[in-house]
């Protein structure tokens, strides 16, 4: 676990702890999230895990900003419980109120997609619907997709290509 990382966790938490005037169990931190997702809080395992790649690639936004936003998730579930949304007033308040940051929901780091097989599936109105491995599993395994300007299901036209 890169020590800035660490860092910035407890910093964050400490900041809630003078803010809220009381303690905060520390969660367990993990570099182990891959995808879309910068960061997750898992509320009831108090777990938070981070995106290794995106952080190398955006650090000092990452440790401000991403790291502080996961860490409002779980300081919100201690303050306030489960009945709360995870981006409502509870968490805006965390992040305004002791972070002095803007609560946003999304980052906005460039994400580098993997190319792979496309399946291309069709229907009568359209000539190529190009399907990822998991959908195509899916479809093998029974379910159906729609055209959604014909209605006619999709099928697989035996072809692919490489992305």
């Amino acid at each position: 676990m890169p020590e800035q990382l660490e860092s910035r966790v407890e910093a964050c938490f400490q900041q809630a702890e003078d803010f809220f005037k009381r303690s905060f169990k520390r969660p367990h931190v993990s570099l182990k999230l891959r995808g879309q997702k910068a960061g997750v809080a898992h509320l009831h395992e108090n777990l938070l895990r981070f995106n290794s790649q995106l952080y190398r690639e955006n650090r000092e936004d990452f440790l401000r900003q991403t790291v502080a936003h996961e860490v409002a998730h779980l300081v919100a579930h201690q303050l306030f419980g489960d009945r709360i949304q995870p981006h409502g007033e509870e968490w805006q308040l965390i992040m305004r109120g002791v972070y002095e940051l803007p609560p946003n929901r999304c980052h906005t780091y460039e994400i580098k997609r993997r190319g792979g097989t496309r399946y291309i599936y069709q229907c009568p109105c359209t000539p190529e619907f190009p399907f990822t491995a998991q959908r195509h599993g899916l479809v093998r395994k029974g379910r159906r997709y729609l055209c959604r300007r014909c209605r006619a299901p999709l099928v697989f036209s035996g072809q692919t290509r490489v992305e």
